[in-house]
């Protein structure tokens, strides 16, 4: 009996193994004893850091190079075996934080010296704690940047409880850092449990033949499977049905979490990509699909998602699904 597919392992930056319990974070003596045997990752606005070994392990570096106490702008990212985990920005960086969809996808070559790299060339080949701790980071420094004045009075804000709120210095309103939510659905034609073929879409701006499964912001007052509807008809133009939940990721481009789906749709309706948003939308078979996963470029016009993305895994895991 074929059975609906599923996920085959978590996504690469769902992975964690560090305790991030809210409890440590205002012990202060804790921290305090902690500290000096605790390993700091520093992050640069683009939410690139310091990886070696191909890519595979991150380059931490010891507290006490950062001083005696964690200093006014870190994270802290967890504990793990009586070692304290830190994100701190680059000093006095003036990277450009904002990238194009065609830079995303570009991909330096690894090497086994440092290199400067972010969590799309390097969170799927991070080990578990590794991919938590940058993908937490990463996320949290994102939404520092964006919360240095009160939502409430516009007065300046300071950081609290070890980086993970904000306290207005005027009204004392807190802050904490927000996720948006986002739905990602991989479209199948409904043949047989799992589907014959799936429906990819290549987003304006993206590097020609790059596809991905469809995918879409949560709207106030709507809930998931309503937005995944919506955005499937609204990107491509057709009508979702039999939506069912697969799995999340956290997204922190700059604050996403990406809450993943698979949906049936008819490949006879007529596809109709949404002007500006999405350049092409196709369906390829299961055959193609795991040809141009086992070897990329391989098949004209289709390199698929790559490994760090929620879509690559839920891509692979369909093409594997009888």
């Amino acid at each position: 009996m074929t059975h609906p597919f599923e996920l085959a392992g978590p996504p690469a930056l769902s992975r964690f193994t560090v305790d991030r319990r809210e409890p440590l974070r205002a012990d202060l003596e804790r921290l305090a004893s902690l500290w000096p045997k605790s390993r700091v990752l520093v992050v640069d606005k683009r939410g690139r850091t310091m990886v070696a070994d191909r890519g595979s392990r991150l380059v931490d570096r010891p507290a006490l190079e950062f001083g005696d106490d964690p200093p006014s702008d870190a994270v802290l990212l967890g504990e793990q075996d009586g070692v304290a985990f830190w994100g701190v920005p680059l000093d006095g960086d003036e990277t450009e934080v904002q990238v194009s969809p065609a830079r995303a996808w570009q991909f330096p070559e690894l090497t086994d010296e440092p290199q400067l790299l972010d969590l799309r060339a390097v969170g799927a080949l991070l080990d578990d704690t590794g991919a938590g701790l940058l993908t937490s980071a990463v996320a949290a420094f994102a939404w520092h940047r964006n919360a240095k004045f009160c939502a409430r009075c516009g007065s300046p804000t300071e950081s609290v409880k070890s980086g993970w709120a904000r306290v207005c210095t005027e009204c004392s309103h807190e802050e904490y850092p927000r996720t948006d939510a986002a739905v990602i659905c991989l479209v199948h034609d409904g043949v047989g449990t799992n589907g014959e073929n799936v429906l990819l879409a290549r987003g304006t701006g993206w590097p020609q033949g790059r596809y991905s499964v469809l995918a879409g912001f949560v709207e106030a007052g709507e809930s998931l499977e309503a937005c995944v509807a919506r955005e499937i008809a609204e990107e491509v133009g057709v009508n979702a049905t039999a939506i069912r939940y697969l799995g999340s990721q956290p997204w922190p481009f700059p604050r996403s979490l990406m809450v993943g789906f698979t949906a049936v749709a008819d490949p006879s309706e007529p596809l109709v990509p949404a002007d500006g948003e999405i350049a092409e939308a196709k369906w390829v078979s299961r055959e193609l699909v795991r040809q141009a996963l086992a070897e990329p470029g391989s098949v004209e016009d289709l390199l698929l998602a790559p490994g760090a993305s929620i879509a690559y895994r839920m891509i692979s895991s369909w093409a594997e699904a009888s």
